[in-house]
């Protein structure tokens, strides 16, 4: 499967299937990227024969390759310094590329600094988690955190390509493969009611790897952040529709400390649970359409927030969410749902709502 985004930026193709490491020179040939030195930085968590069947693609003279931790704590410009560090020493020109294979931190660090290094470079991204080839790897946004938040350092930077791999998904745990599908359910939400359905009647299905039910959900979840990035690429309007259950969901990460306890899908999965309960609350979102996102999220376990807080981290959850990047004053900026597919912009509340809000989910 194969989709085209077109920004004004760049157009690139994301491809999406089985058995594409074997192939990774032969696709990027096919879509014209001419470079003569590729730099290919992989996370160590990546099976060793998936790297082995990218780089024997390749004649072995015109690849480097570099292992690195990631987690959220190495997402930082040290990092980001590392990879510059070698595409200096290996003389990298900007018509040169630089290939990350990894999960969304690996993809938005090496995003990063092929923004950076000569003020751009060839940047093809090959996701190995169902949340970075639903969510991460398409659109341009890059980035590192800082003391005061998640990704409050980087660029927009489109990709010159993006391959999705499903093979890589097989050795994915559980709880990551739910991380990816908080995205796909989001993608859900904002725009789309008939996959919204499809999603509950065949969420076993995607969970267990059946390749049919899982490129469908991945494709179609591409399809509808595509359409988005398309009409917003540096997200000033319609872009913020992607961050549903974000404001909330990078202040539970950032009040934990970014343990591995709460990763981001889980977190995105909780602030979910937040926008639509909230919207609930505020009489924004339809009694149908609540019950049935909250059955899902039920089923899916991530509906109780006491398991991870106590009321003493409410202050720290509402100092992160004023932080946020979409605030424009002292108000706290939410993307909320009024139905499904039916997402509202730019509602903006007071820290105080906000508060009483949290103490009758935590306590």
């Amino acid at each position: 499967m194969k989709l085209k985004v077109k920004t004004k930026i760049n157009n690139y193709s994301v491809i999406v299937g089985k058995n594409l490491c074997s192939k990774v020179n032969k696709i990027i040939s096919n879509e014209r990227i001419y470079s003569k030195k590729f730099l290919l930085i992989y996370d160590s968590n990546v099976p060793t024969q998936m790297i082995k069947r990218i780089v024997n693609t390749f004649n072995k003279k015109r690849i480097e390759k570099k292992k690195i931790f990631f987690n959220e704590k190495s997402k930082n410009l040290k990092t980001v310094s590392s990879i510059v560090k070698i595409l200096e020493k290996k003389n990298f020109s900007r018509n040169d590329c630089l290939i990350s294979v990894g999960g969304g931190i690996c993809g938005d660090i090496c995003g990063f600094a092929s923004s950076i290094f000569k003020r751009g470079l060839n940047f093809i991204n090959v996701p190995t988690t169902l949340l970075s080839q639903v969510d991460s790897a398409i659109g341009g946004k890059t980035g590192v955190n800082s003391l005061s938040g998640k990704n409050m350092i980087g660029s927009f930077y489109q990709p010159s390509l993006v391959i999705s791999d499903i093979d890589f998904l097989k050795s994915l745990p559980k709880k990551e493969m739910i991380c990816g599908y908080a995205e796909i359910l989001k993608h859900s939400l904002i725009s789309n009611k008939i996959f919204f359905k499809f999603l509950k009647k065949n969420f076993y299905k995607i969970m267990s790897h059946h390749s049919k039910f899982l490129e469908n959900a991945i494709y179609k979840s591409c399809l509808i952040k595509k359409e988005v990035v398309e009409k917003d690429e540096k997200e000033k309007n319609i872009r913020k529709v992607l961050n549903l259950g974000h404001t909330f969901a990078h202040a539970y990460e950032a009040t934990i400390g970014y343990k591995k306890g709460l990763n981001h899908g889980e977190a995105v999965l909780l602030g979910i649970m937040s926008a639509i309960k909230f919207s609930k609350q505020r009489n924004i979102l339809k009694k149908n359409d609540y019950e049935q996102i909250i059955e899902h999220l039920e089923k899916l376990n991530y509906c109780n927030l006491n398991k991870y807080f106590k009321t003493k981290d409410i202050s720290k959850i509402i100092f992160y969410m004023k932080q946020d990047k979409k605030n424009k004053d002292s108000k706290i900026n939410l993307i909320l749902l009024k139905g499904i597919a039916k997402p509202i912009l730019d509602k903006s509340f007071e820290e105080n709502k906000i508060r009483t809000f949290l103490k009758n989910l935590i306590y």
